[in-house]
């Protein structure tokens, strides 16, 4: 279908492995993910289309390519599924033309401070998730309740900039004492808010009631059945941590993580999973410290606040530019 398609077909700039693969953690029972970008369609970008291209999705083959346009907008907030693909390894690129290289010899330019939520709030909300679930086996409830605190926080990082004039210090969250029988301690919030949306209010405490409540489902697992996959999402909390860490510190895009291979292969083999399916509190010393190392970061970072929009939109409009004129612009296809 990628030489088929209408809208795929001698349009692809960018093709490349994702998924295990990409990150060196593959093993033998791994699929192959495909992910791309290719040229908008002329009529999308010159004319009014009922259905412009955006996205195509081959569920049979775990292939996803993102349109030129669509792909810079995920970029802008560094979206960690597409961030990713610009940082492979070269032999990880399957089809790479001159504009496809021009965006890789470009991709500082998309990097900011917003990878901060992007990584720490919606991956860190999303992965924390299965880190509550096995905190459940190991941990007693104090305990639990700290590892509930660090995704309630993940998930505020992004309000400020989601939220009606919701500024930091608006809302203060921490574990404090509690009243409830049989519980010591529990997570607790003060909210300074004054003539506040009420809709914008609903969102976000919705978003914090949500992290709770998922990790309430977590509490209601299959512990045999679910192993392997636990094993797996342990593994990808740590590399989107360390995958984190390079943009931060670094400003660079690191997909393949070969200095932490061995690490992520052990966590994924299950080597910090003990025999009851709970994991052992070196585990969660590792996240812990990770975690720490990702707040400094993000405190002392010297990436810009936002992306390059002047830079990305001289990048976007040459790219576009050169594909329309290479084309007869009354075939708008």
């Amino acid at each position: 279908f990628l030489y088929q398609h209408p809208d795929l077909k001698d349009k692809i700039l960018l093709l490349s492995v994702g998924g295990s693969y990409s990150y060196g953690t593959n093993n033998e029972e791994s699929d192959v993910d495909l992910r791309g970008i290719a040229y908008n369609r002329n009529i999308d970008l010159l004319g009014v289309s009922n259905k412009p291209f955006e996205q195509h999705v081959d569920m049979n083959t775990d292939t996803t390519i993102y349109s030129l346009n669509k792909i810079i907008k995920l970029l802008l907030s560094c979206n960690p599924n597409t961030i990713e693909m610009l940082g492979c390894r070269p032999e990880h690129y399957l089809c790479l033309n001159n504009d496809g290289k021009l965006l890789l010899e470009n991709k500082k330019i998309f990097l900011s401070k917003k990878a901060i939520a992007s990584f720490g709030g919606y991956a860190g909300q999303q992965l924390n998730r299965m880190l509550n679930a096995l905190a459940r086996d190991s941990y007693s409830q104090k305990e639990k309740e700290k590892h509930i605190l660090t995704s309630v926080k993940n998930a505020m990082y992004s309000f400020n900039e989601r939220y009606s004039d919701f500024k930091n210090g608006s809302m203060r969250v921490y574990i404090g004492e509690s009243q409830k029988e049989g519980i010591d301690t529990e997570i607790r919030a003060d909210i300074f808010l004054e003539n506040y949306p009420l809709r914008d209010f609903n969102g976000l405490t919705s978003e914090l009631v949500s992290v709770v409540r998922n990790y309430d489902k977590c509490n209601h697992r299959n512990s045999k059945k679910d192993d392997k996959h636990l094993n797996k999402h342990a593994m990808h909390l740590v590399r989107l941590y360390f995958t984190c860490f390079d943009i931060l510190e670094k400003g660079k895009i690191n997909t393949y993580r070969e200095k932490e291979h061995e690490l992520l292969i052990e966590i994924r083999n299950g080597k910090f999973q003990k025999s009851d399916h709970s994991y052992t509190a070196d585990f969660f010393d590792l996240v812990e410290k990770l975690n720490k190392r990702f707040l400094y970061a993000s405190k002392n970072t010297v990436l810009p606040d936002s992306p390059d929009i002047h830079a990305i939109n001289e990048l976007l409009c040459a790219i576009n530019r050169k594909r329309i004129e290479a084309r007869e612009l009354n075939s708008l296809s």
